[in-house]
């Protein structure tokens, strides 16, 4: 013990005491700063990317960057997008179809039946949804194996109520019901 403290002293005097204490201080710090911009990195927001809103009045126009076919719901989709995805809406199915190929994109509500019901429901468009293939929208919560037509009923619960009440009194859809759901699609 008398060594130690006697090499102590001879340090503290020397002055390698203040110095080996600075030292690791500048080297506590200098590793707490590179953890920190490491954590930083790790909690940086990566800026997620908006989602496009749901064009459902097909009285009003769409403003965005893609053309859409006619039994397509529309959505604005800013320039140069590829893989793209709408915010989540409500719709009300208004009939299915099953397909037993996934791949067959023959099987699908034809185009008369959705322009009938569009008829009836001007300022909500109707929509089909087909195979999922480049090119083709796709449609959340739906299978692969349903082709679905539907309504867009808004992006609140209580207003796709309302148009599910407008589709029932129709007595045409008695099957219809509420799905939530987004649409988007894959250009690569």
């Amino acid at each position: 013990m008398k060594d130690f403290l006697s090499a102590r002293d001879s340090l503290k005097r020397s002055g390698f005491l203040v110095v080996l204490h600075a030292s690791a201080f500048v080297f506590l710090f200098m590793v707490t700063a590179g953890l920190d911009s490491a954590a930083g990195q790790s909690h940086a927001k990566t800026g997620r990317a908006a989602r496009g809103s749901v064009c459902g009045n097909p009285l009003v126009a769409c403003k965005t960057s893609v053309t859409f076919e006619p039994n397509d719901l529309p959505f604005r989709v800013p320039k140069n997008s590829v893989i793209f995805d709408t915010e989540l809406f409500y719709a009300v199915i208004l009939r299915t179809t099953t397909v037993t190929d996934d791949y067959n994109c023959n099987a699908f509500v034809p185009e008369t039946d959705r322009l009938a019901a569009q008829a009836l429901f001007p300022d909500h468009k109707v929509f089909t949804s087909r195979c999922t293939e480049a090119g083709n929208l796709f449609y959340t919560t739906i299978s692969e194996n349903h082709r679905i037509m539907a309504v867009f009923a808004g992006t609140t619960l209580a207003e796709s109520n309302r148009v599910l009440a407008a589709v029932k009194a129709t007595g045409k859809f008695p099957g219809a019901y509420v799905r939530r759901m987004r649409t988007g699609f894959n250009g690569t």
